[in-house]
């Protein structure tokens, strides 16, 4: 019985080492190629969008930069000024030429001198120091530098949104004489950072100098300062580090790993951010790595279940073969002993009468000589299948050894058990066993009931003894105590 144990030892030392081997490769395959993805983003992917996404903003958005800078070199638009604005209608033509030929939503000039603020329309007003929407030209006024970027709504537009670009324009000595520029809609940038962003499976938007967001193509995207941002907060003040070499990033945020490439872009005045959620890349790595734990659970599982039931399949071969008669597929002595010995125990605890019957084949060794054993075994397996065709569903028929058989009665008192023998006899005597020459096959049984307080052995010399005395008066009879039947 220590045969199935080790068997069970030996399957789960199997199913280990293969989990182990799933869990391994699997979790391997997943660290090698998150570290490619991370490695990937930081130092190739992310810094080369970056790159891309700089080149696209030189062409899309630096472009109004370039136009407000000649605007404001321009020697006609500073003649104009410094012969005292004569005629309104040569800048206003001039804006509006500027304005078409651009595509730009709006192009202004503001004088210095008269304060007028001209559009492609005409005069919109005179810009004043107390008027807070005036503020920015007194804030480009006092300016060291030559221009800035502005998002503002614009009065000549309903007041949409626009982002303006502020330049400074100065007469031949160098003097401040007004600012001029063009402005783009806020729509129309968050459209071109859309398709960026749709372009380059990457998010991008800008912040100003202070850490505000002023321009994003995410509706999602907060518009407040980075500095107050969970996460971004951590790498602020290393973003506005007005470092236009980009500069590689990262934080966390909801357990996302953000990959940032940031520059800033003086032109602008702005820093350009430009995110990858490394995270999100990694996601289809943790669905299969979980696709192929569970293949390999699904494995793991079948092999362990065809393992088992090869082991219980093998298991009940070798039972049956340490239990079964071969020859005739009936249980051998070894297993009868085994039902005797728990028939026993039920009936110590549930009395009850039972009965046994010991068979031998009369003459049996003369079948062997005359015809061979060939013919013998297949008499025996005759026999067996007759024995047990005529006894009852609860009895246990045995071969005892040799030509002999047992039969197990349960609930079963001497005088049932005998008229049960005396149909196996019967039948036995009236068949035809098909041997080359005829030959009459035919029976001995002992019958004996077991009595109370009789152990196994004393129950079968009992038997045993009836048999014998079977046998020695005239053989194919039924002894039941000291009676023939």
């Amino acid at each position: 019985m220590q045969f199935f144990p080790q068997r069970l030892r030996l399957l789960f030392l199997v199913a280990t080492l293969l989990i182990l081997g799933f869990l391994t490769t699997s979790l391997a395959s997943y660290w090698v190629s998150s570290a490619e993805i991370h490695q990937d983003i930081v130092e190739s992917a992310l810094p080369l969008t970056g790159d891309n996404i700089y080149s696209e903003i030189q062409k899309d958005m630096l472009r109004p930069v370039f136009i407000s800078a000649q605007m404001a070199h321009d020697t006609f638009v500073r003649d104009w000024i410094l012969s005292g604005e004569k005629d309104p209608s040569q800048i206003v033509r001039y804006l509006n030429e500027v304005k078409t030929k651009n595509g730009t939503f709006t192009s202004f000039l503001v004088s210095d001198l008269s304060r007028h603020y001209y559009h492609a329309g005409g005069i919109l007003k005179d810009v004043k120091e107390n008027e807070a929407r005036d503020a920015w030209y007194f804030r480009v006024r006092e300016m060291s530098v030559p221009f800035e970027t502005n998002v503002d709504p614009d009065m000549a537009n309903r007041d949409k949104m626009t982002i303006f670009i502020n330049y400074r324009v100065e007469d031949f000595q160098r003097r401040f004489i007004g600012a001029i520029g063009v402005g783009l809609t806020l729509d129309t940038m968050k459209d071109t950072l859309q398709s960026y962003e749709r372009r380059f499976g990457r998010h991008i938007y800008f912040v100003n100098q202070h850490g505000e967001v002023v321009l994003t193509g995410n509706k999602e995207q907060h518009r407040g300062s980075i500095l107050k941002q969970a996460g971004l907060s951590e790498i602020a003040p290393q973003i506005l580090n007005q470092n236009t070499i980009p500069t590689q990033l990262s934080y966390t945020i909801d357990n996302q790993l953000i990959q940032a490439n940031t520059r800033f872009i003086p032109e602008l005045g702005w820093y350009l951010i430009v995110e990858q959620n490394e995270s999100a890349n990694i996601k289809p790595l943790q669905r299969i790595l979980l696709i192929n734990l569970l293949i390999s659970a699904v494995i793991t599982i079948l092999v362990i279940v065809v393992a088992l039931f090869n082991i219980n399949r093998n298991q009940r071969q070798l039972e049956q073969l340490a239990t079964i008669d071969r020859l005739t597929q009936i249980p051998n002595r070894q297993a009868f002993e085994i039902v005797l010995r728990q028939k026993l125990n039920e009936l110590a605890r549930h009395p009850r009468p039972m009965s046994g019957v010991l068979i031998d084949v009369d003459f049996f060794k003369s079948i062997n000589d005359e015809f061979g054993h060939l013919h013998g075994d297949a008499v025996l397996q005759q026999i067996a299948a007759l024995l047990r065709q005529s006894a009852r569903a609860s009895d246990v028929l045995a071969r005892w050894g040799g030509e002999e058989f047992i039969c197990l009665l349960d609930d079963c008192d001497q005088d049932a058990a005998m008229e049960l023998a005396e149909r196996m006899r019967v039948l036995i005597a009236e068949h035809n066993f098909a041997l080359p020459r005829p030959h009459p096959v035919t029976i001995s049984l002992g019958v004996a009931q077991l009595l109370p307080n009789e152990n196994a052995i004393e129950f079968f010399q009992r038997a045993d003894h009836l048999l014998y005395e079977a046998k020695a008066k005239s053989r194919n009879c039924v002894v039941v105590a000291s009676c023939e039947a």
